[in-house]
């Protein structure tokens, strides 16, 4: 079993409320879930209004599978994010 996560870490320019936040986050994370049918979660930052950092994790039997889905979905959320990726992070574990 191999397990694939990928962390993203967006700054929210003009972000002045956490409704505001939670209005980008709710959005990025079903889009990402449907499209791509992975966990997605809010995972630091929570009460940072400027600040959204998410995790996406994928589970599958091949490292490739897993790597190819991650930047599948990397490349989704810089096209559609309306928020500044300012860093992206992918780990992979296996057993």
């Amino acid at each position: 079993m191999i397990i694939g996560v990928l962390t993203l870490d967006f700054r929210l320019h003009g972000n002045d409320s956490l409704k505001g936040k939670r209005k980008v986050a709710l959005s990025l994370k079903q889009k990402v879930r449907n499209k791509f049918n992975v966990a997605v979660s809010e995972i630091e930052a929570q009460d940072v209004h400027q600040r959204l950092v998410l995790a996406v994790v994928t589970v599958a039997n091949q490292t490739a599978k897993v790597e190819s889905r991650l930047a599948k979905v990397l490349s989704m959320v810089e096209a559609i994010s309306p928020a500044e990726l300012v860093h992206c992070e992918t780990e992979i574990f296996s057993d």
